[in-house]
C-alpha cells in the first residue's frame, strides 16, 4: 500500500513544480482532485490484488479483472460527475484524466509484474 501512495506523492511534486515554475497550460486547476481520486483508486486496486495473491491463488485473476473494471467504472463516473457540474477547461481536465489513468494503469501493471516475478 506504500507504493501507490509514494507514486501519488511523486506525481504531486511533479505537478506542483510544473505549476510553480513553468507555464503549465496543460495542467488543470483541479489536478489535486485528480491525484486524490487516482491515489485512492490505486490503493483500492492494490488491496484487491493483494487479497487475490493471498491464500487461494485461483482467485487472483477474477479479482484483478474486477479491480480493472471497477477502476474504469469509477473513472467514468468521476469524469461524468465533473462534466455534469460544468467544470471549466473541460478538454484540459479530460486530457489530464486520461494521462493520469494511463500512468496509474502502467504503474499498477509494473507493480503487479514485480510481485508476480517475486512470487513465482
Amino acid at each position: 500500500m506504500l507504493r501507490p501512495f509514494l507514486f501519488t506523492v511523486f506525481l504531486a511534486i511533479v505537478f506542483f513544480v510544473a505549476k510553480q515554475y513553468f507555464a503549465a497550460f496543460w495542467l488543470h486547476p483541479g489536478w489535486k482532485i485528480l491525484l486524490v481520486f487516482f491515489g485512492s483508486v490505486s490503493i483500492l486496486t492494490q488491496r484487491l490484488v493483494e487479497t487475490g495473491l493471498q491464500g487461494d491463488r485461483s482467485r487472483f485473476i477474477p479479482l484483478y479483472l474486477a479491480a480493472t473494471v471497477a477502476r474504469m467504472i469509477l473513472g467514468l463516473a468521476f469524469v461524468g460527475f465533473f462534466l455534469f457540474r460544468h467544470i471549466e477547461q473541460r478538454r484540459t481536465f479530460i486530457l489530464d484524466f486520461l494521462v493520469l489513468y494511463i500512468c496509474y494503469a502502467g504503474f499498477e501493471i509494473w507493480t503487479l509484474t514485480r510481485n508476480l516475478r517475486r512470487d513465482s
